[in-house]
Formats: structure tokens, C-alpha cells, sequence
């Protein structure tokens, strides 16, 4: 592996304190990396000369960030291709769990599956990119739904019934906003035979560099293999990876 360049180092965490801070001076620099002070003045000066930072207030004795690192930001979001992240996410998530993951999108009351790692176990769950479920029925819809403010959610759904597509199926609304509730309150969602009578999924949100919830992660498993505790620590796999996925997309948390 290739030697780090210290000055290179230092000049990125310079910039990186500035994700939390909106100006910083130069001894407030100095002081939160213990670095000499004629090093930070050398490195503020280099980044202020390639636009990085910025100089502000009197005399500019404090710093901001400056236009090129929010060029360089952009053309990142401008590259960024949700089902290409969410494939090699979903990869090494399935890599660690071995089930299937899939990774899905909303459009309307229905869940579309963009991105899918299968399971290497002989008895799984049988899927395709590109299927649609009803959302309210699957764990990534409910992941998805429940970041929706509520008069979104009844104009979607209206005073109907909700379509079952097994017994164990939310088929009215007062309880599918029950359940988004927890959702929201608890970061993941569930799903217990309730799209497929043999199947139980576990799901997290995927977040965007806006903060807005653009997709959701799932693990699928057979119920053969599921159990309290199978559940538990699937959970935590899938947020994980839900957390990273967003993590590519700019989202900070």
C-alpha cells in the first residue's frame, strides 16, 4: 500500500473540520489538531490560493469554505448512480449475512426492486430487479412510507382497503400508520409473511446528501432460518449497510 502524504493529510482535515463548523480562525485550527502554527498558516494560505477556503470577516482572521470544494461536491452528486451504489452496497452486505439483499425505490403505493444480491443457501427467497410490490405489504416499502408527512400518505391511499397479498397483510390504513410510526421512531422496518407467506424481511432507509429518503435496504430469509435472534442481528446488518449506502450518496448523519 502507498505511503499517505502528511501535508496532504493535514490540508484534509483542515477541510473537514469545517463540515461542523461554518468559519474557524487560524488558532482555532491550531488548536483542535495540535498542529505548529506555522504549518496551519502555510496549509490555510495553499487552500485559500486553490479556492478551498475562503477568508472572512475583519481582516480576515477567519476562514470559510469556498466554491471549489462545493464544484468538486457537485460533480460527485452529478456522477452518483443510486442503483450502481446501492448494487455494490448490497454486495457486501449480502457477503456478511449471506441472504438476499435487495435495494428499492418507491413510485406511488408501489415498492420497485432496482438493485439484488441473492443468498448462497440453496432455500431462498425468489425475486428480480425490477419487480414491483405493494409497499404497505414488504419491509422496504414500509421504510419508505413512513417518511412521508401524513396528508401525502392519505392521498395516496385514500379511505380503500388495502390490497392482501397473504393473511398476514396490513389491509387498513389506521394500522399501517401505526406501524410507519414505529418506523420513523425506530430507523427499520419489518415484515413477517406478510408479501410471501415464507419469507421475513428487515429493512432500513437509505438517505440522500439532501437528507431526503430516496431508497431503503432489505435482508430477506426464509422463515425456516428466521428467529428472535436471527432477526436481531439482521437488523443491525441492515442498518449498517442502509447507513453506508447513504454515507455514498453525501448523506451525513
Amino acid at each position: 500500500m502507498a505511503r499517505a502524504v502528511p501535508a496532504l493529510q493535514r490540508a484534509f482535515d483542515i477541510l473537514e473540520l469545517f463540515l461542523d463548523e461554518p468559519e474557524l480562525s487560524a488558532p482555532e485550527i491550531t488548536g483542535k489538531l495540535g498542529l505548529p502554527r506555522t504549518t496551519v498558516h502555510e496549509l490555510l494560505s495553499t487552500l485559500v490560493e486553490r479556492g478551498y477556503l475562503v477568508p472572512s470577516g475583519r481582516g480576515g482572521a477567519r476562514y470559510r469554505l469556498g466554491v471549489r470544494g462545493f464544484q468538486l461536491g457537485s460533480a460527485y452528486a452529478d456522477r452518483l448512480d443510486l442503483a450502481r451504489e446501492g448494487q455494490l452496497v448490497a454486495e457486501e452486505v449480502a457477503a456478511e449475512c449471506n441472504e438476499t439483499v435487495h435495494i428499492g425505490i418507491r413510485e406511488g403505493t408501489e415498492v420497485l426492486y432496482i438493485a439484488k444480491v441473492d443468498s448462497g443457501h440453496p432455500v431462498r427467497m425468489v425475486s428480480a430487479v425490477g419487480r414491483r410490490l405493494p409497499a404497505h405489504c414488504t419491509a422496504v416499502g414500509k421504510a419508505l412510507l413512513a417518511s412521508l408527512p401524513k396528508r401525502e400518505l392519505d392521498e395516496l391511499y385514500g379511505s380503500e382497503a388495502l390490497r392482501a397479498m397473504t393473511d398476514n397483510s396490513i389491509t387498513d390504513l389506521t394500522s399501517l400508520r401505526a406501524e410507519l410510526d414505529s418506523v420513523a421512531e425506530h430507523g427499520r422496518s419489518r415484515e413477517y409473511c406478510e408479501s410471501n407467506d415464507a419469507v421475513a424481511c428487515v429493512a432500513a432507509p437509505v438517505h440522500d446528501h439532501y437528507g431526503v429518503v430516496v431508497a431503503a435496504m432489505s435482508i430477506a430469509v426464509p422463515i425456516l432460518r428466521w428467529s428472535d435472534a436471527s432477526e436481531g442481528e439482521l437488523t443491525g446488518t441492515v442498518m449498517r449497510g442502509a447507513e453506508n449506502l447513504s454515507e455514498r450518496l453525501g448523506h451525513r448523519a
